[in-house]
This record gives structure tokens, sequence and C-alpha cells, in this order.
């Protein structure tokens, strides 16, 4: 036994993903595919109106319908509420919101009431046959006018006067973004099952979650159980993304359900329920103004972040502002700093974080300045980023806003994407082609991303037989934690990684945990593993009996990755149609574990990012009613619309964590859609500068060149008409 646990650790192989077999086989078990006996079946009554006072429900014709077992409302269950939500910023307005409405109704989507029967076929059908009588009101909707508006949470942020007095400002370029809303478009909807055991008082729950410790606490306030008597167990899940890290009042309702009937009940989202009611991302409002002296030093950066929070907030729901408010100015030296940043409720669906949550927003509203600046000055972008970055010699660099960059050579990372991306060729092409009548731009875009702090939580047992079992408090939604856990393991004990068994998403046997978002599961889930293993084999060289256990929970700064993404992109003059002919990215997530997983994890978001960027957009009308419900009127990226990723990774560890780890999860969908925005106002550079919005469509960029009110008239072809 001395031999499988030796004081040197060898590295461990990287390997392959331990959970693709099953998962390509078909053998995976999501939340859909746990099946219990006599198990009844959920389905919602919603609000057909964004805003409206509901006078009566009359459950009688569904309860009338054999098979049906109830039609629960607010006056059957209790006033409970949505939990409060992390008040990560100042000024946080009170926002109780309960579970099931009494009187006002808020969004379209919204539960009502719920039907509980024998199938779930049986229970869609009795909860359209619940009479609703409303009286509909004017909705409010996302950036309602500075009279109607309704701020819940205000942040800002300043520079102080500098000691030396700051050269004469010689230029300002101001930017105007409207980020609309999008959906993570999980391959799973969300759904849960409840089981309620009388016996022992114990509520069990299969959900699918990024945070199950934090579920576990919710569904236990909300039954008014100690968390013992609550288990939430996190299958298989297909996809989260951000939006599966809270809990949403549909499944608070289920588990209150199963208690007050006293059975098995399962609840799973339709798409169109997702689409209406679900957890929405970004849509966002941003407006910044860019100063610089001749030069060509950043001055100044004054910004206005304005965020939706929709009619309730999730537990994360404040998350995106902040990072936006505190990511700015990015990897960039500026004098001074102005940012002022609010969110406000609506009459809409809940505005949650997804993928980068506030990262993205930073980086496109101060990339798009930088290029703005770039092409009002004269100066080259990559020369104006160049001298602006900050220096690999100042780190750590304490920010304007206060964060602690740890570590990371910037100006490298730029100088490396260049020379990949071979930028002084690309530029020589470009304006050939440009001299030949063709729209091409290039984009460039520096990011920040910040990995998430605080604590994580680990287990591991040592056993007689050589095999070694990891429980984490930190879960996996098809990221391959498995994978990286146990060759974490391996690698600190000197073992195989086949000898490790890994336990994740099962409260009852995982230690509690934070959970699977902001990027931080290796940095932090890994460095509590790296812990527990090191105290582990401390004690087995010390002569401890096997079978031991050590436990640890390990404590972090936050950790910067960082990166650049460089674009080019043509746009067809009659039609306006983009593609994306070359992308090139240097990424530095510190040290990397799993090489193949890190860029798994790259090419995803880089795909939502590419999607955010070109196609996605979740709209609603006046009323208020979402016109964007289905799979059919919301286009998603295919892997024809992915353009060859060439993908460098460097290194700069961070020291504030074990493993020298940053995050990598989030990086795509921070750096794409900015490179691609720049890309495509460079590319209509000759049409002046044009306002563009995401997602970059091509009747957008049609209209752009079309209607400008200095559209030339190139020669050549495919020259605008």
């Amino acid at each position: 036994m001395q031999a499988v646990f030796p004081s040197r650790s060898p590295p461990a192989a990287p390997g392959v993903r331990r959970e693709d077999e099953a998962l390509l086989r078909g053998l995976g078990c999501f939340v859909h595919d746990v099946r219990l006996p006599d198990t009844c079946h959920v389905a919602f009554v919603r609000s057909a109106h964004a805003h409206a006072l509901l006078r009566s429900i009359d459950g009688a014709p569904a309860r009338a319908l054999p098979g049906v077992l109830a039609v629960l409302t607010a006056a059957d269950l209790g006033e409970q509420c949505m939990p409060a939500a992390n008040p990560l910023l100042p000024e946080l307005a009170p926002t109780d919101f309960p579970l099931l409405p009494r009187q006002h109704l808020t969004y379209v989507g919204q539960p009502i009431a719920m039907v509980i029967a024998r199938s779930h076929a049986l229970a869609c059908q009795a909860a359209a046959l619940v009479g609703l009588e409303v009286q509909a009101l004017t909705p409010e909707l996302d950036f309602a006018a500075p009279a109607q508006a309704s701020p819940v949470a205000r942040t800002a942020h300043g520079s102080p006067e500098p000691s030396q007095p700051t050269r004469p400002m010689q230029l300002s370029v101001h930017a105007k973004l409207q980020l609309p809303r999008v959906l993570a478009v999980a391959l799973e909807p969300r759904a849960c099952l409840a089981r309620w055991d009388a016996q022992q008082a114990r509520l069990t729950l299969w959900l699918g979650s990024q945070s199950p410790s934090r579920a576990q606490a919710d569904v236990a306030g909300a039954l008014g159980l100690p968390e013992a008597q609550v288990r939430v167990i996190c299958p298989d899940v297909g996809g989260a993304f951000g939006a599966k890290a809270s809990v949403c009042p549909e499944e608070l309702l289920v588990a209150l359900a199963a208690r007050h009937l006293g059975g098995t009940l399962r609840w799973a989202s339709s798409r169109l329920e997702d689409f209406s009611a679900g957890m929405h991302g970004r849509g966002a409002r941003l407006s910044g103004t860019l100063t610089l002296d001749a030069a060509g030093d950043f001055q100044a950066l004054s910004a206005r972040l304005d965020f939706p929070l929709g009619a309730w907030l999730a537990f994360s729901a404040l998350v995106p502002l902040r990072n936006a408010a505190r990511v700015l100015p990015g990897p960039y030296r500026v004098a001074r700093l102005d940012l002022q940043g609010q969110a406000s409720r609506s009459h809409t669906a809940p505005v949650n974080i997804y993928r980068g949550a506030g990262r993205p927003e930073a980086a496109l509203l101060m990339e798009t300045l930088i290029d703005q600046a770039a092409r009002a000055s004269g100066m080259d972008p990559v020369a104006l980023r160049q001298r602006n970055l900050i220096r690999a010699a100042d780190m750590p660099w304490r920010s304007a806003t206060g964060e602690l960059l740890d570590s990371g050579d910037y100006l490298r990372t730029l100088e490396r994407a260049c020379a990949r991306f071979d930028y002084p060729a690309e530029r020589a092409s470009q304006a050939a082609r440009r001299a030949a009548g063709e729209c091409v731009g290039i984009g460039v875009a520096m990011y920040l991303e910040p990995c998430g702090q605080g604590w994580e939580s680990a287990r591991v047992t040592l056993h007689a037989d050589g095999r070694v079992t990891v429980a984490s408090g930190s879960p996996d939604q098809g990221q391959g934690h498995a994978s990286t856990f146990a060759q974490i393991a391996a690698t600190e004990l000197g073992c195989q990684a086949q000898a490790v068994e890994v336990l994740l998403g099962d409260t009852d046997t995982c230690p509690a945990g934070i959970g699977a978002l902001a990027s931080r599961s290796t940095a932090i889930g890994g460095s509590a593993i790296a812990q527990a293993c090191r105290e582990a084999r401390s004690r087995r060289q010390g002569g401890e009996a096997l079978p031991l256990t050590a436990q640890a929970r390990f404590t972090a700064a936050e950790a910067w990755s960082h990166g650049c993404v460089m674009a080019r992109m043509a746009v067809d003059a009659d039609t306006g149609e983009p593609r994306i002919e070359r992308l090139v990215w240097v990424d530095d997530a510190g040290h990397i574990i799993n090489p193949v997983l890190a860029r798994g994890q790259l090419l995803g978001g880089a795909a939502q990012g590419l999607g955010q960027a070109m196609m996605e957009r979740m709209v609603y009308d006046a009323n208020g009613q979402p016109i964007t419900g289905s799979l059919m009127d919301y286009a998603l990226p295919r892997a024809s619309d992915m353009p060859a990723m060439e993908i460098e990774s460097l290194c700069s560890p961070s020291p504030h964590n074990l493993l020298g780890a940053k995050g990598v999860g989030e990086a795509g969908c921070i750096g794409v859609p900015a490179a691609l925005m720049n890309a495509a106002r460079d590319a209509l550079q000759a049409f002046g500068e044009p306002e563009l919005q995401l997602p970059l469509t091509a009747e957008q960029l049609w209209r752009a060149m079309t209607f400008s009110s200095n559209s030339p008239q190139p020669a050549g072809k495919g020259a605008t008409r």
C-alpha cells in the first residue's frame, strides 16, 4: 500500500473524458430519466398577461376530471415567497415575490395554480380547464422611461483625482449598446422530481442544478425543515450555463405540493415554458465615453450600465451588473473612471446569470470604444491597445474599481495573437480586397474573466485496496469535472486516475459547496481536492491505518483569466450577409489541468458567444408578450455557422490557489462577441460609424450600408448598388 501513495507525485495522464461513453451510448441519467413508482404529474396554470389583477380562480372543471388529484393555489400552499437575492450591491430594495400569486400577475408565463394528475397529458388537459378572471393592466417593460423605472439596486465606481495632472484631453468617443435578452436553451429544459417520505419527514428532490447545496437550503426554507431533512440529487444535467444556478418558483412549488399531498410528483418544463417563464440572460443597455490625450493614452472612462431584472430576482440576479461594473475598464490603464449602474424590475421573465454574467457586456463596451477611438484618431487599433495595457511588471494590479488582478502578461497575449493572426499581412490583404470592392473587417478584443472567489469543499477517502473516493461540493453540467477531479487527485496521491471514484451532485454523499458557477470549479473546487489529498497523504505516511478520510474547505481570492480574440469578417455588399472567415484566439487561464477539456470549454463558450453576436435575440412586444417563443423563432448557431478557430493557451499561474489555475469556461462568451462586433464595424468603415447592435444580422448590416448618409459606391465585384 505504501507504493500507492508515494511522497513524490508523478503527473497523471490527461486521458479522455470518463463521462463520454455513457452519454454517447444513451446511457446517461437525466432528471427526465428518473422513474419512481406511484408518481403523479404537475402542470401549471400560467398567466397570459404581463401585468394584471387576478380576480378569481375556478378549479372545479379541472377537479371534475377522473384522475385529477388536486388543483392547488396560494390559498392551499400558503404565502411562501422566493428566497432572497444575494445582496451584492448597495441600496438593494425589498423584493419579496410569492410563489403563487393572490392578486397581482407580473409576467407572461407566471405560475398561478398547479394541477396534479395521474398522467402528464391529463394534468395538461385539466390545467387548460381552470378558469381565471383577470383585469389586464399596462405592463412596464425593460428600460422603462425614467419616470416609470423602479431600480432595485445601484452601483457606482469612481477614481480619485490623480496626484499628477492629466495631459490635455484631445479626443472623446461615445458608444451606446443595447444587448437583447438571450436564452441558455439547455438540452434538458427545467425538470424536477420530488418524493416525500412521511415516516422520515424527509423530502428527496431530483433536480438539474449547478448549486445543489443552495437548492437544498432553499427547499428546506420553503418547507420549514432543517436542511438535513432535504436531499437534493443532481443526476446528469443537460446544460445549465447559469440558468440553473438558482431555484425557480415551479421547483419550490413541486416540493411543497409533494409534502402537501404526501406523495411523489414530477414536473418537466416544455420548451415554450422555458422560453416564456424560464430565466433569461443578458439584456443590458450600456453607454460610455472614452477620452484620450494627443499621445493616445486613455485619460477617462465614463459609463452608464442599465440591467433588467424581470419580475422577480433569482439568487444571482445582481451578478451581471456587479460584474460589468467591476470588470471595467478591462485590462487597461485609465487615469479617471466614472461608472454608474442600476438594475430594475419589469413585467417580464426573470433575468439571471448566463455564461459570462456581466463580463461580456464590459468587454463589448470597452472594446467598441477603443476601436472607435482608433478610427477617430487614425491610430492602429492594436497599437492603441498596446499603449494602454497594464504591464506584467505591475502585477498584481489594483484596478480603479478595487479589484486585484492577480497575474498575467496582457501585452504578450496581444502580441502572440497578432503573430498567430499575422496581423500586418491581414491588414494588407484587407486593403487589397477593399480596393476590389469587398467589405472586409478585422476585429480585435481583449478581455478579462474573473473566476470566482470564496470557498469550496472536498472529501477524500483512501481505501485499503488502493481505491480512492473523492467527493466535491461542485457538481457537473457537462464540463467533465469527474475527469478533472480524478486527475487532480491522482496527481496529488501518485496513483492512477482510473483508481479514483468521483462523487458529485448529491447532498447526502457530497460535502456542502457553493457550486459550479463563475468559472470557479477547478481553481477553487480543485484546490479543495488537492488540499484534502495532501492531508490524507500526510496522515498515511504518518502511519494512520486505512481507510482514512480527509476533508478540506479551501478559500481563495479571485483569479483573473484573460485573452485576445482576433477575427476577420466579410459582409456581402448586396445582401449584408456576414461571413466569419477567420478567428484566432489566445487565452490565458493559468495552469491548465486537462488541455482537452479546457479546449472543449473554449469551443463551447465560443459557440454561445457567436450565437449572441450573430443571431440570438429574445423579443417582447409592447404588451409584454414574448414573440420568440420557440426554436422556430429563436435562432441558434449550427455546426455550419462555426468558423475554424485557431486557439492557443498561455499560462500565467494564479498565486491565489493551490493549482495555479484560473477559469476557462466563460471566456468564449466574453471575447468572441466583442471581436465580432469590432470586425463588423471595421467592415463598414467606409459607411461612417454605424451604431451596430447585437445580433449582427444581415438585415441590420444591409440597412447600415444602404441608408448611410455618406454611403459610397465602391467599384468592382460585390459593389453596393
